[in-house]
């Protein structure tokens, strides 16, 4: 049997009488997901998606054929052909119809044709003209994409294997390369989750769309579905708020621009501060097993060991932010609050559930493995900012943006663990808090009179 490829594309979503916005990424995550999982399909989802698997890497042989192909045509007429730019975007939708499932994003059986319709979909636009320049180089201009989407979800296309990069020289990713990936630990847990409730929990499912979304943009460039780089900033597609307010915020004023002489050295210029961490968390190792036990008898924790650890919390997300780039200035020495442009707030003490205080060191455990995944993210946003702020002096958006959601949510798992608060970190990529507002200014009184 010969497959062709669907080549209907999902109706546009922008409406019938404004003009489509230029601002926008060709290739978009719609996520129409209602969270809603049935726990006979979850419980047996490895068994269900083996199928799924094995269809992938019949198809994924065919793309790498296609590939070599499209990348002569492209360099020659500067454009994908139609024909084959519908084969990439079913065969990019098709994975990330997979990895949906297999990840518990999503809940329905997936095509194997990668039709459109699925609740964590993909929407491509057709061909447009691209730089003959970036296309000679592609192969290279996407490394910096592929190892951010290779840590989250692990694999081309969000899904296949692609052998090209052996005869490129670069490393080989095998076929099951998502069960060495951060979203493949992630989704043991979603496993879980979903076993017991049913339904998939909100952060773990944006997390899920988010890393599926810069995956998909990230092979779409690869196979010249586009020559508009990945967009690595969280806000698309839009995630869902936490429910419950949140006691652990980040607040960003950070302008993007970045001092060439600080970033070259900023490693060493980080020494400094690495001193004075160790030797304040070692005085915080011990002020949390006493905040421990005092919250476990009292069920809320101390003014004075709250606001020293949470002093703790915001100098390590204020120092993090230096050293990743997610930041500019030098920050000082002891976390105060309004002094840095990447910065948490800390709510004061509350009750906390004696329960969850006892258990606390395991029920961290989730958050520390997702803060884990959120960070490897960050250290590789980190190594090719440092690229890209050295020639431009900038920050791109996209890296600050997501780089200071792993800073939000590693605040918030130490806060969680070290009792400022017995509400669970959400992974999800909700906005951040605004900055404060300055204070206004002192109102003049004239001086009086001398009679």
């Amino acid at each position: 049997m010969v497959f062709e490829p669907p080549s209907i594309e999902p109706p546009s979503l922008e409406p019938a009488d404004q003009p489509p916005d230029p601002n926008r990424h060709p290739i978009r995550v719609v996520v129409t997901d209602d969270l809603h999982r049935s726990r006979l399909t979850v419980g047996f989802r490895l068994l269900l998606s083996i199928p799924l698997w094995i269809w992938l890497v019949i198809w994924s042989i065919g793309v790498f054929f296609a590939a070599i192909v499209n990348w002569f045509l492209t360099l020659i007429k500067g454009r994908s052909p139609l024909s084959l730019h519908d084969f990439f975007a079913s065969y990019i939708r098709f994975t990330t119809h997979l990895h949906a499932y297999f990840f518990f994003a999503a809940d329905p059986y997936p095509s194997f044709t990668g039709k459109p319709g699925y609740p964590v979909d993909v929407v491509v636009d057709p061909p447009e003209r691209q730089s003959r320049w970036k296309t000679l180089f592609r192969i290279v201009l996407v490394i910096p994409a592929a190892v951010i989407a290779g840590t989250l979800v692990g694999a081309p296309g969000g899904g296949g294997n692609n052998s090209s990069y052996d005869d490129q020289g670069s490393s080989s990713w095998e076929y099951g390369a998502p069960f060495a990936s951060g979203f493949f630990l992630i989704s043991v847990l979603a496993w879980f989750a979903c076993l017991a409730r049913g339904r998939a929990p909100h952060g773990m499912r944006d997390l899920f769309a988010y890393g599926l979304r810069y995956s998909a943009q990230t092979w779409g460039y690869f196979f010249l579905l586009t020559d508009r780089y990945p967009n690595s900033d969280p806000a698309e597609p839009a995630a869902d708020m936490p429910v419950e307010p949140r006691p652990v915020r980040l607040v960003v004023s950070d302008d993007l621009r970045r001092s060439r002489l600080t970033v070259f050295f900023r490693l060493l210029l980080f020494l400094v501060h690495l001193v004075w961490l160790l030797l304040w968390g070692i005085a915080v190792f011990f002020a949390s097993i006493v905040n421990w036990f005092v919250t476990l008898a009292m069920g809320r924790s101390p003014r004075v060991l709250h606001r020293f650890i949470a002093a703790y919390v915001q100098y390590i997300v204020q120092v993090y932010a230096y050293v990743f780039l997610i930041a500019n200035p030098f920050p000082g020495f002891v976390g105060a609050p309004g002094t840095y442009p990447i910065e948490v707030e800390i709510d004061g003490p509350e009750r906390q559930h004696r329960l969850k205080t006892l258990f606390r060191l395991f029920l961290a455990l989730p958050a520390f493995l997702i803060s884990g995944t959120l960070n490897a993210v960050l250290f590789f946003v980190a190594f090719f900012g440092w690229f890209v702020g050295l020639f431009l002096g900038r920050m791109p958006l996209g890296f600050r943006n997501v780089g200071a959601w792993a800073l939000r949510y590693g605040a918030e798992t130490n806060a969680y663990f070290l009792l400022l608060t017995d509400v669970y970190p959400y992974s999800g990529p909700w906005e951040f808090a605004p900055p404060r507002p300055a204070p206004p200014p002192p109102e003049f009184e004239p001086e009086p009179a001398f009679t």
